[in-house]
């Protein structure tokens, strides 16, 4: 069992920044599959950023250019760097973790809200 913990969200202006962390317990995660999905009010959740356990990324175009998605494997935790945000940022962020489907897991989730 993997228990996900989000954390760095928060309030920001536009144009800002902020570093989401995505701290896993309870088992190793560097074999998954790990991402950053949202959601936003009266949204479906969405894929915001995907990283492979080789270190290869894929991100929404929406996000492409400003947000930069990694992990630290030997801290069992990966991270969201969101630069330039905007207020359609404004979600709630989740972590996900998933060895090919077989295990999924998610977090809890962090607010971000940024304000135009």
């Amino acid at each position: 069992q993997v228990q996900l913990v989000e954390s760095g969200g928060g309030l920001v202006q536009a144009g800002g920044s902020l570093r989401l962390s995505c701290a896993a317990s309870g088992s190793s995660v560097n074999i998954y599959v790990m991402g950053w999905y949202r959601q936003a009010p009266g949204k479906q959740r969405e894929l915001v950023a995907r990283i492979t356990s080789g270190g290869t990324t894929n991100y929404a175009d929406s996000v492409k250019g400003r947000f930069t998605i990694s992990r630290d494997n030997a801290k069992n935790t990966v991270y969201l760097q969101m630069n330039s945000l905007k207020a359609e940022d404004t979600a709630i962020y989740y972590c996900n973790a998933d060895l090919s489907g077989w295990y999924v897991y998610w977090g809890q989730g962090t607010q971000v809200t940024v304000s135009s």
